[in-house]
């Protein structure tokens, strides 16, 4: 991680997310799955490489969406992440890789986000089931997968970003790679806070000897007031626990994908290599 931490580069220069004409890019693709976790039928978008074939096996990373957001928020032509990943492959900086937007809101109760508060929040939290009973076995059957935690990356935005690091730390043998652009608050207990009781003590926020992350990537703005201190939070109990991280600090940008697009440019270059 020490050699990521030298080429974090908070703000890429102009045309790492435009069109180039000598590139195909590829597009998302919907599909769906029966969620046991969920009792449903659950929507999942899948970006494939343009030369996608089923005699290759690729890595993949997963992307979390935020608070009552769903599969498309990552997919829009805004955040750009097919033009980014493209463009990066390009110049050599970037591996091949499936990656897949899934709808991480996971309740028998209700199909989509009601409100902000703790019964919502632990249908969020849910989604660590779904994934790993329900959408990874699908991906695995359904496309040319490369396996194991060295093929497997995670990150997320907002609420998805909290729920990154929380599967990743309950599941530091699935994720090699893991990443958070601007985590919501809730990972450990917010004091005083009737949404959430914290889904970890500080204590377990660390990754067993033979599971460390090959990169733990956590990007934040300092101009982001929806978070507030959160992810600095996470920063200071990884630092107190000797959890090795990269820090990537924006100065202006947003709570929005205007922080989202830096993270998945520094994120895509480190993953799987």
């Amino acid at each position: 991680m020490e050699k990521v931490k030298d080429q974090i580069v908070e703000i890429p220069d102009l045309g790492y997310d435009g069109n180039d004409r000598s590139l195909t890019y590829p597009t998302f693709q919907n599909y769906t799955y029966f969620s046991n976790t969920a009792g449903r039928e659950t929507n999942v978008n899948v970006l494939l490489p343009a030369d996608y074939s089923e005699d290759k096996k690729y890595p993949v990373l997963y992307i979390l969406h935020g608070y009552y957001d769903n599969e498309k928020w990552m997919a829009r032509p805004v955040v750009g992440l097919d033009k980014i990943l493209t463009n990066l492959q390009k110049k050599g900086e970037a591996e091949e890789m499936i990656i897949v937007l899934p709808y991480i809101f996971c309740s028998k109760e209700l199909p989509t986000c009601t409100g902000m508060d703790e019964k919502n929040s632990l249908a969020y939290d849910n989604f660590i089931n779904d994934l790993t009973t329900d959408l990874m076995p699908f991906i695995e059957k359904t496309f040319s997968v490369a396996t194991g935690r060295d093929n497997t990356a995670i990150t997320g935005f907002s609420m998805g970003g909290r729920e990154s690091l929380f599967i990743a730390l309950k599941h530091p043998e699935l994720f090699g790679y893991v990443g958070a652009v601007c985590p919501a608050p809730g990972l450990v207990e917010i004091p005083g806070s009737p949404m959430h009781s914290g889904q970890i003590t500080e204590a377990e926020m660390v990754f067993p000897e033979e599971y460390k992350p090959r990169l733990l990537l956590i990007s934040s703005s300092d101009a982001d007031n929806v978070v507030s201190t959160a992810p600095d939070s996470y920063r200071d109990i990884f630092t107190r626990n000797s959890v090795e991280f990269v820090t990537h600090r924006l100065q202006h940008t947003a709570h929005d994908q205007s922080s989202v697009k830096p993270h998945l440019y520094n994120f895509l270059r480190f993953i799987f290599k």
